[in-house]
């Protein structure tokens, strides 16, 4: 049975076997923004509106520093000019990767598969690395003006599979439901952290009004990484 995860729990990362899950993605499922609109005639016809959101995460050490990121190489060229860390979808120690980015979300309803993916193998991660953040942010295409409570479906998971396969869904949250989440850009979803040689996952569940993910990460490190 999934975990329905609630803001500041904190679970341990076991599979209901009581064996350690350390082989998972984290996903997130979205719809895109659909309406219907008068067309000519008083006819009516469907206008679909892309949302693009950015799962991402960075790693730090036990003192709080940044180790490590994976954010999309789609900014890359606004990263470049201004001095910042390039985008990439793998992690140096090849512990984590991301799936690509998704620009549009699901169209017609949720089709089953999350949008974004980052595959998690716990067992290589490296050894300096104390936390992993996973936060989440919208990217607002020009003439685009919306937030959370506007989309209609947004989910978090960790699952056992693949990107393109769910074999055991071990926790989610729902974004949309959260009335918290109205008016809000970004989200920092949670953190894997060691504790006693395990790992553990705290759902932190932070919305903020970022307008980029580097005000995300700026947050994360200030607030969440000591």
């Amino acid at each position: 049975m999934a975990i329905n995860l609630t803001k500041g729990q904190k679970i341990d990362l076991r599979k209901s076997s009581g064996e350690k899950l350390t082989n998972f993605c984290v996903g997130v499922n979205w719809g895109a923004i659909e309406t219907i609109k008068k067309g000519f005639f008083g006819g009516k016809k469907k206008v679909v509106e892309d949302v693009d959101l950015d799962l991402s995460c960075i790693m730090t050490d036990t003192n709080g520093e940044l180790v490590d990121w994976i954010y999309s190489p789609e900014y890359n060229g606004f990263l470049q000019q201004n001095n910042y860390p390039l985008g990439k979808l793998n992690s140096k120690d090849g512990a984590l990767r991301h799936s690509g980015d998704d620009r549009q979300g699901d169209v017609g309803g949720d089709d089953g598969l999350d949008n974004e993916i980052i595959s998690v193998d716990l067992n290589r991660v490296d050894a300096n690395v104390d936390k992993i953040f996973f936060f989440l942010n919208i990217y607002l295409n020009k003439g685009q003006n919306f937030d959370f409570s506007h989309i209609p479906f947004a989910k978090i998971r960790m699952y056992e599979g693949t990107p393109t396969r769910v074999n055991n869904v071990h926790s989610s949250y729902d974004i949309v439901t959260d009335g918290s989440y109205a008016g809000k850009g970004a989200l920092i979803m949670g953190k894997l952290y060691r504790r006693s040689g395990d790992w553990k996952f705290d759902a932190i569940g932070e919305p903020s009004n970022d307008k980029i993910f580097l005000q995300t990460i700026q947050k994360i490190l200030t607030n969440h990484a000591k």
